[in-house]
């Protein structure tokens, strides 16, 4: 069974320390690994490009970033868009041919995931490889893995070459996700944690006679979640939420109604 390519990320270990981002920067600017791509320019193009988001309100919040590089898709909107253009090779890496490719802007707006940017000195768009000339052995590196995944410090990337049935019992262990699966369902990219990008939170506090009511039994209706218990400072939260309708529930007693669009700090509530 032929092997393919994968980056995993893990939303929860990034903490936007961009060594990711440089790492591809010092791979690829001033250097042309052809035929795989040219040159990158030194400013403007983000091809790992990490998304911000921050959830929540003062003081229950939480800062969250995604790494997102070409995603690598199983079927790319790009390929849809101009099949000469891109090529998926067996491994599973999108590339896109810059001489087939050469003055086409058009193929920026093919991306659901704006991952495909435009040298205007080369006149070509271009994007992450997979650093496929490293992983091809082309580079003279004594790496194995794309160089943000060698790069990450905390591991929140991290580089995988599996078989299909290898893959897929990760994917089950960990509870890996695509980004926008409405736009591309497979493809080599998969994310970890991806709800604290992705969804929302309820957050708040009990307090008992003015202090932080700890040992509190909380639990949520409108959702299969797991039951909580107040820690030291009276403190729930509840992760990984749709919009929708949800009831705070406290030692059995129905505490309060929380209409859910986007992550909420309840605040403090005496008991």
């Amino acid at each position: 069974m032929a092997k393919k390519k994968y980056l995993v990320i893990d939303v929860a270990l990034c903490h936007d320390c961009n060594n990711c981002f440089i790492a591809c920067k010092d791979e690829h600017v001033m250097n042309s690994w052809l035929p795989y791509i040219d040159e990158q320019p030194r400013h403007g193009h983000r091809w790992m490009n990490i998304e911000r988001t921050e959830r929540g309100q003062y003081p229950r919040v939480s800062a969250n970033f995604l790494p997102k590089p070409c995603q690598h898709c199983a079927e790319p909107k790009c390929k849809e868009a101009f099949d000469e253009s891109v090529t998926v090779r067996e491994d599973g890496i999108v590339l896109i041919d810059a001489e087939k490719a050469k003055g086409n802007k058009e193929l920026l707006d093919s991306c659901p995931y704006d991952a495909i940017w435009y040298n205007e000195e080369k006149g070509v768009p271009q994007k992450c490889t997979f650093c496929a000339h490293i992983l091809d052995g082309q580079a003279g590196a004594s790496i194995c893995s794309t160089r943000c995944a060698h790069s990450c410090p905390t591991e929140a990337i991290t580089y995988h070459d599996l078989d299909e049935a290898e893959f897929e019992k990760l994917k089950a262990a960990e509870g890996l996700e695509r980004y926008k699966p409405e736009e591309s369902p497979d493809g080599l990219v998969w994310y970890k944690n991806l709800y604290r990008f992705t969804k929302h939170f309820i957050a708040g506090g009990f307090l008992k006679d003015g202090e932080c009511a700890e040992g509190v039994k909380v639990t949520l209706k409108g959702v299969d979640v797991p039951e909580q218990t107040t820690n030291y400072f009276g403190d729930f939260w509840f992760d990984g939420l749709a919009p929708g309708a949800y009831t705070i529930v406290a030692d059995g007693q129905d505490i309060m109604d929380v209409t859910l669009t986007e992550s909420v700090n309840v605040g403090n509530i005496a008991l």
